[in-house]
């Protein structure tokens, strides 16, 4: 049945001019979303005042009250008015609206908030009066005279009361806190020299949700120190400091270790010039980075600022401000992929201290009394060398002569106990432990000990090597660890060599849309480094040539469509290289050491010398851990030395 269409009307439509009310409601729903915006827009506003300690404050999830009082520079009384107009704005000028060194530049936030809120702004400036003015629901009041010492306070009341159908689209208070309380941390991260405090008023009762001093030290310290803050303990001890530069670009920040990866992406923060962004391009690159050392449920943590020449990145792309556009995407994507393989390579064969602790979380130490209800005695001072040795020879047989002891060698009456075969095995268990004489001197003249990894002690259910270092002990996957060694050498007989092709008989004919075929030739020479060539045939068609010969048998077409869904999605694709580094990965796993494999002392040595020597041989080619360390002081806490 035909329906007359009601947006067609028999009389002309009329054009009108919007009043100032209608038009600050509109600009109010693109830059204000949720409570979260309107605490985003205020506290770059105090930062762009050059203020050092903000204090932002809220109840019911933002939607009642949000306050943001700071000590920067103020607004005198006569600009109150026009800091409340549409595009009046003290960051630019207009000249240049590339030329942008502020959060702000557009003018819109204030006036956006008092159009859907009960707004009041008191200020005041060094050598003025304090004074307010208030806004509400678009109604601009007059200027009076206040009380404040210096600074500003932004108070915005009733969040979209004169537009109550935004109300419906709000979420619980529970969540719009906890995304107010994201976004102070993200600014707060960008400014690790400026104090921040979060306080809920929620229900007549004050809490403070977050507080972060201003730090002190140079930039790389004080971030540190504010990203142990806001990140914990843990991300600042497992990550790596991150300092790179490429054709005007700057990297600087701190990615942690894959062995310390998350399950989801919450841990990734990225700024530009100082910005908090959400970009695809650098999320894409992050990823990259961490490509083969994380296995695709896992996602890698990172706190990442790109800083460059504002001419350089265009941030009037979105409203919000969240989206960025660099001149040359290309650059900065390398250099954020580079500038993290780097710090990854330099960490060598360092694995995450979460690991560790994890492994001691584990251990059940026996109960602290027995069957009868006494406590436990325990020796708690550890004899002297010569206190032992005066014991083992008074146990010892008539005819037996003690050896004299030597820096890094075992005492000999513990490598007589493991003469014999049969003291190799625990019975009941399939335990066995290799006899480590003593310590081969390499060329430094060190003990293994020394060593980061130590030297070999034993090794038990024929997978995991003990090694004794000077600070305690490691537990080696001795399995994983050979896999990412090979792995390794692979990849760079791969670099070196390049890649295998194998041509195909016939060449495969693949239609696609003109765009995906445009997109395709874009990348054609990096797809061909990888043993894959296409080629145009004519109209939206191409035809592969060549595939890796190291795949065997390809679906070609499925094998580009995949391509081409990921250069979509992210601007660059790393499916084919994914395929020949995860065939690369199974002829690592079938060649390395197996699980259940004994090996002697040269060879577990050997392996733990391979290991420091090795670039990301902490994990395995999945990003799980090839070694556990724990430290002395821990291990003796758990026998109640301490």
């Amino acid at each position: 049945m035909l329906r007359p269409d009601p947006k067609i009307s028999e009389n002309r439509p009329v054009i009108r001019q919007l009043d100032e009310a209608a038009i600050n409601r509109i600009a109010a729903g693109e830059v204000v979303e949720r409570p979260a915006s309107a605490v985003k827009e205020l506290v770059e506003n105090a930062l762009d005042a050059g203020a050092r300690r903000i204090h932002v404050t809220i109840a019911d999830g933002g939607k009642t009250l949000i306050r943001v009082e700071d000590d920067g520079s103020g607004i005198a009384p006569a600009d109150l008015p026009l800091a409340l107009a549409r595009h009046a704005t003290s960051k630019i000028d207009g000249s240049d609206l590339l030329a942008i060194h502020s959060f702000g530049f557009r003018g819109e936030a204030l006036p956006s908030l008092g159009a859907v809120g009960r707004l009041r702004i008191t200020s005041r400036a060094k050598g003025e009066e304090a004074a307010e003015i208030t806004v509400t629901g678009g109604r601009m009041g007059e200027v009076r005279p206040a009380a404040l010492n210096g600074g500003t306070v932004v108070e915005l009341r009733d969040l979209f009361f004169a537009t109550p159908a935004r109300l419906k689209f709000l979420r619980t208070d529970r969540a719009e806190s906890q995304a107010v309380t994201d976004v102070v941390k993200r600014l707060a991260m960008a400014e690790p020299f400026v104090g921040f405090t979060l306080t809920d008023t929620s229900n007549d009762a004050s809490r403070t949700v977050f507080r972060a001093d201003a730090e002190n030290g140079d930039l790389f310290d004080a971030l540190h120190q504010r990203l142990a803050n806001i990140l914990g303990r843990e991300f600042a001890e497992n990550a790596l400091k991150i300092d790179a530069t490429r054709e005007g670009l700057h990297m600087t920040g701190y990615a942690a270790l894959p062995t310390y990866s998350r399950g989801a992406a919450v841990a990734q923060y990225l700024f530009v010039n100082g910005r908090p962004v959400r970009d695809k391009l650098l999320t894409g690159a992050l990823r990259a980075a961490y490509f083969d050392v994380l296995s695709r449920d896992r996602h890698p943590a990172a706190a990442l600022f790109l800083d460059c020449d504002p001419q350089l990145v265009d941030v009037n792309v979105h409203p919000a401000k969240s989206e960025v556009r660099f001149r040359d995407p290309g650059l900065a994507r390398g250099l954020v992929v580079s500038g993290l393989r780097h710090a990854l390579a330099e960490a060598g064969h360092r694995a995450s201290s979460t690991v560790g602790g994890a492994t001691l979380g584990a251990f059940r130490p026996e109960p602290a009394a027995d069957h009868t209800g006494s406590a436990r005695i325990y020796q708690m001072d550890r004899p002297s060398l010569g206190a032992r040795g005066a014991s083992y020879s008074g146990q010892a047989p008539a005819d037996w002569t003690p050896a004299p002891a030597y820096p890094g060698r075992a005492p000999v009456e513990m490598t007589q106990a493991f003469a014999e075969p049969a003291a190799l095995f625990d019975a009941g268990t399939s335990a066995r432990v290799e006899p480590v004489i003593e310590d081969v001197p390499q060329a430094d003249h060190r003990p293994l000990t020394a060593y980061p990894l130590g030297a070999a002690r034993a090794q038990v259910h024929e997978n995991y090597i003990i090694a004794q270092t000077e600070t305690g002990m490691v537990i080696v996957d001795q399995h994983a660890a050979h896999e990412r060694l090979v792995y390794e050498k692979l990849k760079a007989q791969m670099a070196e060599n390049g890649v295998a092709a194998q041509a195909l008989l016939i060449p495969e004919i693949i239609e696609l849309s003109s765009g995906d075929c445009a997109r395709l030739m874009e990348v054609a020479e990096d797809l061909a480094r990888f043993g894959l060539t296409v080629e145009p045939f004519g109209g939206d068609a191409i035809a592969v040539r060549e595939t890796p010969a190291i795949l065997g048998r390809v679906d070609c077409k499925a094998m580009i469509l995949d391509i081409l869904d990921e250069l979509e999605d992210q601007g660059d694709s790393q499916t084919l290289q994914a395929r020949i580094e995860a065939i690369l990965s199974r002829v690592a796993c079938h060649g390395s050491i197996r699980s259940g494999r004994r090996m002697q002392a040269e060879e577990m040595n050997a392996l733990l010398r391979e290991m420091e020597a090795t670039p990301l041989s902490g994990q395995c080619n999945h990003g799980r851990p090839t070694y556990v360390e724990l430290k002395l002081s821990d291990i003796e806490r758990l026998f109640g030395r301490t």
